[in-house]
């Protein structure tokens, strides 16, 4: 066997706002994204079912892959089997799943992507802790930087910076092309996507790719997608002022349910906060926000919002346009199938009176 269909039909929904604009299997959890994990670490091609040809029993797509599953992969297990004889699968059912699971696949994503290999050197320059546990891919830089990895492995990706003042507790991930800012303080479980900037305070969060927050700013116990930013001074609350469970929106069903009792912000891809905006325990916002307004935001800002009250959406042809200017400032540029996802998504939403 060298290829596995799985199947995201019953589970993509749930995972709102991540999955309007990506398959469940291009979440990232760890340093990999789910379907990473399958192809590198166990040398699986992997797709998704055909609606018009699926057979029945298909793998969910939003399980994290382990030892355990592959082995009844190739034995010809079907999903009916697998799920009654193994209790303790893991899987993204729910947006806060991602930073829940995120330190462990740090470490176990960590384990694979080294196995027998060997790191460049670290510079002496740094302030170490567990150095056996911190790994430098080709062209990764760091100077003058605390680096903490007794609690998990750091790991460092292709052509990566971590500026000086920096504090990096593990287990943490950087990857290819990202940079951390200048005085830079990092707590473990914490995953930066590729060539994103980050500055300020963060915790136990999960950047999917080319997103930014470079400034002061707190962000906890969250899920960030791609090409978002966070204008400088933006926070979220990640702990309600009386301790108790968080409530998170949850679109499929119309309502809100219960996350735990830690549980920060959920950004769609292409969303963007003015500066000094302060993100409500547990808010969801969808893709192409523009969030800007006074006080706590909404727990919940729909997609293609312009601020957050009964103000017409962000118009189409703008929002492309702005995107299109974000991506240049990484030399990228908006392409055609992003448009017509974008258009699709946007001719869905409701439109006010």
């Amino acid at each position: 066997m060298n290829s596995v269909e799985l199947s995201e039909i019953s589970v993509r929904d749930d995972l709102f706002p991540f999955t309007l604009s990506r398959t469940v299997l291009d979440i990232r959890v760890g340093i990999l994204t789910l379907k990473e994990k399958w192809e590198k670490r166990f040398q699986y091609q992997v797709g998704l079912d055909n609606p018009d040809t699926r057979t029945a029993n298909l793998i969910p797509a939003n399980l994290i892959p382990d030892d355990k599953l592959i082995k009844c992969i190739k034995e010809g297990k079907d999903w009916d089997w697998i799920k009654s004889h193994i209790l303790d699968i893991r899987k993204i059912q729910y947006p806060w799943h991602i930073f829940q699971n995120n330190a462990e696949e740090i470490g176990n994503d960590y384990r694979h992507i080294t196995l027998n290999r060997v790191s460049k050197p670290l510079s002496k320059t740094n302030r170490v802790f567990g150095s056996g546990d911190i790994f430098l891919e080709d062209g990764a830089v760091v100077e003058h930087a605390i680096l903490n990895a007794t609690a998990g492995p750091i790991y460092l990706g292709p052509d990566t910076e971590i500026m000086e003042g920096s504090c990096i507790r593990g287990p943490f991930a950087l990857c290819q092309g990202a940079k951390i800012k200048m005085g830079t303080m990092i707590y473990g479980g914490t995953t930066i996507g590729p060539n994103s900037v980050m500055g300020g305070e963060i915790k136990n969060a999960v950047i999917f790719g080319n997103s930014n927050k470079a400034h002061h700013g707190y962000l906890g116990d969250a899920v960030i997608a791609e090409w978002c930013n966070l204008g400088a001074g933006s926070s979220n609350s990640n702990l309600q002022n009386n301790a108790g469970e968080v409530k998170v929106w949850n679109e499929p069903r119309k309502t809100f349910l219960s996350a735990g009792i830690k549980c920060g912000l959920f950004m769609g891809d292409y969303s963007k906060s003015a500066i000094n905006t302060t993100f409500n325990t547990g808010t969801v916002t969808g893709i192409c926000c523009n969030i800007f307004g006074s006080g706590l935001t909404p727990k919940h800002i729909p997609s293609f919002s312009w601020g957050y009250g009964n103000f017409p959406p962000y118009a189409i042809e703008r929002a492309l346009e702005d995107i299109d200017n974000w991506k240049q400032l990484k030399n990228e540029r908006i392409t055609d199938m992003e448009v017509r996802t974008l258009k699709l998504i946007f001719e869905q939403i409701p439109k006010l009176p």
